[in-house]
């Protein structure tokens, strides 16, 4: 059978929840991100701790021996000079010539007695004050510390220490030479002796320098802990404020607040930042969206109602002539051709009205693609002024075409241009009464060019200036003469117009006439482009809608 793993990664996960842990544990980021800065801090301050009293000591015990040691030479020069002084150059030896071999009475007197029974003797004082260690001195006969020692004198530490001192385990020893000179009359030859001298169980600062470090350490950790926490939580609410703007943004978004933004952000990081001015980007082209839709939504609304009542005018009238004619009016030869001739009309109104709908709808929804060209813009204008001409003739208005000698090329979709300038001169042929004018010009602009209806024409009337570009709209006194056309020749050429990237404009008074502006550009841009730019601006009086 397969071996089968005592703990998988999922496994301390889920013993943690099963013990309860993550029910104590903060739920927010900001407190749970607080709680993992403190808790690196906290591991790096215990392996701190942990680690560094080691170094300490194992560095404190090297500069212990190191003082040990000193200590030592300065014992072994201290005890070489005694015992020449009482070798007094060779009148006193050192070893006494016995068999077997041992120190002088007058060395160990000098090392070991005292003058006075309070006095210390010259081994202890070096015990107690320079070696402050136990003391043990071995004199060897040869040059070298071999075999049996002559003697062996010891000098324990029996002063109590001094305040911060402490005995420590471990020895230092040392050795010297010195010669015997009471031994050349003899021999001929002073023999050289061997002195080592051992320092062990020392009295040192160590233990009392480590824990005071450990005690400074410990406050330093306790300190920088309590620092750390406060830090981390200033860190954790800095770095988390961006992300809790972001959540009240997007839940303002979410109820329908679409005008919620994140403000600057105070972390400054670079990548707050770029998230911060990328929600706000994509909250405002989503508010613009949303605008667009409502308003779409309520033009459509707008439209249907607008549509519902133009249709209702001509399919009651439709409805009238077939109810009068069921009821005997066909008997009537009169009658009946009158009955038919008005619902020709009506039938022809229909006709009209969907053409119109549906062209518009195309240009709206971008069904319609233009065919810009480089072609001469008064071919356009001498069209629609001869298209116009026999209505005009028979009114008895003039028309003037006021355009350049040479030819002017320029891109633009004939076909569409056509279109609208035939409206623009279709219905100021028919608001100018009898006896009036209708001019046309075609000019050159800096920005490419523009071409003018100008009429002298009934005018219209201020308060229905800001509603011409309205579909259906026809005037709100709704006289004969606006209540003939169907309400959407006009919206139908500004669209054409802003396809091309133009704009229309129109001024006018009252009595006077109006003057209708249509303004082209030398490139022509898409309706896309146009939108993201801020629109252009118009006259007082703007554009007209028949």
């Amino acid at each position: 059978m397969p071996a089968t793993p005592l703990l998988n990664a999922e496994d301390p996960l889920r013993l943690l929840r099963r013990l309860g842990v993550w029910r104590v544990l903060p739920r927010s980021f900001r407190a749970r991100l607080a709680l993992v800065i403190s808790a690196v801090v906290a591991f790096a301050l215990i392996l701190v701790l942990a680690v560094l009293p080691r170094l300490l000591d194992s560095y404190f015990t090297q500069q212990e021996t190191q003082n040990l040691q000193a200590r030592a030479a300065a014992v072994e020069q201290l005890l070489a000079a005694q015992l020449r002084l009482t070798a007094r150059g060779g009148q006193v030896p050192i070893v006494a010539p016995t068999n077997p071999l041992r120190l002088s009475d007058q060395v160990v007197a000098a090392l070991t007695g005292a003058d006075e029974p309070d006095e210390r003797s010259f081994l202890a004082v070096e015990a107690q004050v320079v070696a402050q260690a136990d003391l043990t001195v071995q004199v060897y006969p040869g040059p070298e510390a071999t075999g049996t020692p002559v003697a062996t004198l010891r000098a324990p530490l029996t002063e109590s220490p001094g305040e911060g001192l402490t005995r420590e385990p471990g020895s230092v020893s040392g050795s010297f030479t010195i010669t015997d000179s009471y031994w050349s009359q003899f021999s001929g030859t002073a023999p050289v002796r061997t002195v080592v001298v051992t320092l062990s169980s020392p009295y040192t600062l160590r233990a009392e320098t480590l824990q005071t470090l450990f005690t400074v350490l410990i406050a330093v950790a306790v300190l920088a802990m309590g620092v750390a926490v406060v830090v981390a939580f200033i860190v954790a609410d800095r770095l988390t404020t961006p992300i809790r703007k972001l959540t009240l943004a997007s839940r303002a978004l979410a109820e329908g607040d679409f005008s919620a933004r994140v403000t600057a952000v105070p972390s400054g990081a670079p990548e707050v930042t770029e998230l911060a001015t990328a929600f706000n980007r994509m909250a405002d082209e989503l508010q613009r969206s949303i605008e667009f839709i409502r308003r779409d939504r309520d033009r459509s609304r707008e439209f249907l109602a607008d549509v519902s009542h133009e249709l209702r005018t001509p399919i009651a009238a439709l409805r009238m002539f077939n109810e009068l004619l069921q009821d005997g009016a066909a008997d009537d030869p009169a009658t009946r051709n009158e009955f038919l001739e008005t619902s020709r009309v009506q039938i022809e109104r229909l006709d009209w009205l969907a053409s119109n709908l549906l062209e518009l709808s195309k240009l709206d929804s971008g069904l319609i693609a233009l065919d810009v060209r480089p072609d001469d813009l008064r071919t356009v204008v001498e069209s629609a002024i001869e298209q116009a001409r026999p209505t005009a003739d028979r009114k008895g208005v003039q028309l003037v075409a006021e355009v350049p000698s040479e030819p002017f090329r320029f891109p633009h979709d004939p076909p569409r241009l056509g279109q609208v300038l035939g409206n623009l001169v279709g219905n100021a042929v028919k608001f100018t009464p009898p006896g009036g004018r209708v001019t046309v010009t075609l000019a050159r602009t800096r920005e490419g060019a523009r071409i003018t209806v100008r009429d002298t024409g009934i005018g219209i009337d201020p308060e229905e200036l800001p509603h011409v570009f309205d579909r259906f709209y026809r005037g709100s006194r709704a006289n004969e003469i606006r209540a003939s056309g169907s309400g959407l020749g006009l919206a139908i050429a500004r669209s054409i117009v802003e396809m091309h990237g133009g704009r229309i404009s129109i001024a006018s008074r009252v009595g006077q006439g109006t003057q209708v502006d249509v303004s082209l550009p030398r490139h022509p841009r898409p309706p896309e482009v146009m939108e993201s730019s801020p629109p252009a601006a118009l006259p007082v009086n703007t554009a007209v809608s028949e």
